[in-house]
This record gives structure tokens, C-alpha cells and sequence, in this order.
């Protein structure tokens, strides 16, 4: 195992930016390893200091909670095939009694926190230069338990591009993988009066989880949805933003399937890989390479009517993953107090 080295540090030993990490030499190039150490296993979550957490009570103003999970049962047949349905069973040992179990039940099948064992990059492989061979089950390594163990607690921010599109004429065609790019995240915050500050837990609703929801007929078994755009430039966007947790109301943050990727591996550029679904995937940058912990299928509609409501779209956030060993995801249990 190659032990990460620390990136060029800015003047002042801030956070190195994007183009900085892409300066790292040989397989390092454009990671952040090393940056917290060469055993982290939080990534971008190390952005939640203490000192952050603190300063996001301002964003409480009333109280309020709003919920931002889906049900466990909400996609029955699963939209990801290889996710299976929920198997719910009810039991007692006598009549006044009752217990229940869940079978069948993927961990990233509804609204859901991706942990850092759940992309690697075929070129340089997973978060910190981690072991491959330990990324099973019972084994620590990169798993969701040492999300679960800290806890994420923050500002949470909400950016409603799907609102500000509609707004200035352009809605998001919700029918097919359009890509998002940077400049739209920009102007929507203009139009929202809002700004990203380090450590937000940013929250980019496109309004695709309404439209899925209402739409019923999806004969041709095609799962398409708008999302990020796979581009070096949204990486950095994030990076440098220094968001520690980008969640979105699509399938995958990003725009799916990614057909207009920009991103590329040399691993399938030399055919020492093939082609999959997973070609052209931003995940592959965002979660192995940069440590970004991702969100995704989560519930904003409610949220985005509330902020609206009260011209604020900055809130405090909790999520809480389960405390699995060695889980790649979970579902989410994120809430919003306003």
C-alpha cells in the first residue's frame, strides 16, 4: 500500500483547491489523500468542525422539522433492478404481542447516504489508497459505520435549481439525462440570494422526484434523470466549495445514465477494463478520489416550499446512517429543522 502524501498546501495552510490536487504526482493526481492523515475514513466530512456545527444554529429560525425521507417501500418494483423490494413481516408471540423483521432489504434502495467503499477509481482504486481486499463485509475499512460513529450535523443548503429554471423560462427536461452544469448551481444561489459556505451539507433539488413520482407509465425500462454534469469543472465546483455532503432528489447526483460524460478512465480508454454502466460516472471522481460523501433519492419538495415560504433556503441538517460495520450505504434519516 503506497502511503498518501499531503497535498501542496495553500499559503496559510488552507484547503488546496482543485487545480492544486491535480498538480499531485502519478496516481495521486487530483486526490485529496493524505489530506486528514493517511488512515481517514471521513473525507469531506472532516469540513463538519465543531466550530461549523456551532455556527449552523443561526439557520434555526422557528423550529420546524421537515423530514427528508422517502419511505423504504417507495419503489416497488425497485428503479435499480439488482435492489430488491422491501420484505416487511409483522409476527407475535402471543396475541397481545407484536415484532416484525425486514427481509430483502437493500441499503440504498430509497433515500440514501453513499459511504466511501462504494466507488472506487479503476485507475487508482479507493479513498486513501484503502486495501480493496478488506472492503467486505465485517471488515471497518471506508464503511459506513464510521459515518454513523460521528454523526453528520450542520448547515444543510438547499439549491433549487429545478425552481430557478422554471423561473427564467428554461425548465429541466425531466424525461432524459440532462446534464447540469456548474453555471446553473451558480445562478441559481444568485436568484435564491443564497451562498455555499464551508462545510455546508448543499441539498440540489431538480424537481425529478415530483415528476417520477407522478408520472406512472415507464414501459420502456429506461431509468433516465436530469443531474450534475460529469465534468472536471463540477468536481472542483464541490471541492472547492468545501461541501461536505452533496445530496440531490435524483437517482444519482448526478445526470443518469452518463451518456455525456466528460469523464474518462484509462483503464477503459486501454481496454484493460470494459465498458459498464458505471463508464463515465462523476462518483468515480467524487467518492474515491476527492473522499465527498453523496446523497441521493432524498425528499425536497417539502423543503423547497418551506424555504421558499421564508425566503431562506439555509437550514440546520442532521443525518444519521445506520450503524452497520463495513456498510457500504444507508438509508439516510436526514432531517431539516428551519
Amino acid at each position: 500500500m503506497t502511503t498518501p502524501q499531503a497535498p501542496h498546501q495553500s499559503s496559510g495552510g488552507e484547503i488546496p483547491r482543485y487545480a492544486e490536487l491535480l498538480d499531485r504526482p502519478g496516481r495521486l493526481k487530483g486526490t485529496a489523500w493524505g489530506l486528514w492523515g493517511p488512515t481517514d475514513q471521513l473525507g469531506t466530512l472532516n469540513h463538519l468542525t465543531p466550530e461549523r456545527v456551532l455556527a449552523a444554529r443561526e439557520s434555526i429560525l422557528t423550529g420546524a422539522v421537515v423530514p427528508l425521507n422517502l419511505p423504504l417501500t417507495e419503489f416497488d418494483p425497485p428503479i435499480i433492478s439488482h435492489r430488491g423490494s422491501v420484505e416487511h413481516t409483522v409476527f407475535g408471540l402471543n396475541e397481545f404481542h407484536r415484532d416484525d423483521r425486514i427481509d430483502s432489504f437493500f441499503l440504498q434502495a430509497s433515500t440514501q447516504i453513499d459511504g466511501l467503499r462504494h466507488f472506487g477509481h479503476p485507475d487508482r482504486g479507493f479513498y486513501n489508497d484503502t486495501d480493496p481486499t478488506g472492503l467486505v463485509a465485517g471488515q471497518p475499512d471506508l464503511g459506513i459505520q464510521a459515518v454513523a460513529q460521528r454523526g453528520i450535523a450542520g448547515r444543510g443548503l438547499l439549491i433549487d435549481v429545478g425552481a430557478y429554471r422554471e423561473a427564467v423560462g428554461r425548465p429541466i427536461d425531466q424525461t432524459r439525462n440532462e446534464p447540469i452544469p456548474v453555471t446553473d448551481l451558480d445562478a441559481t444561489l444568485e436568484w435564491q440570494g443564497s451562498s455555499v459556505s464551508p462545510g455546508d451539507i448543499i441539498m440540489i433539488r431538480t424537481g425529478w422526484l415530483q415528476h417520477f413520482r407522478q408520472v406512472t407509465d415507464h414501459r420502456d425500462g429506461v431509468l433516465r434523470s436530469p443531474g450534475l454534469r460529469q465534468s472536471e469543472e463540477t468536481a472542483a465546483w464541490l471541492w472547492d466549495h468545501q461541501v461536505a455532503v452533496a445530496a440531490s432528489d435524483n437517482i444519482a447526483l448526478e445526470a443518469w445514465p452518463p451518456t455525456d460524460s466528460e469523464v474518462t478512465v484509462d483503464a477503459e480508454l486501454n481496454g484493460s477494463m470494459p465498458m459498464s454502466s458505471h463508464t463515465g460516472m462523476l462518483h468515480r471522481i467524487l467518492i474515491p478520489l476527492l473522499g465527498l460523501t453523496l446523497g441521493e433519492l432524498w425528499a425536497l419538495d417539502e423543503l423547497a416550499a418551506a424555504c421558499t415560504l421564508r425566503k431562506r433556503y439555509d437550514v440546520f441538517l442532521t443525518a444519521q446512517p445506520l450503524n452497520l460495520l463495513g456498510g457500504v450505504g444507508s438509508p439516510a434519516n436526514a432531517m431539516a429543522i428551519l
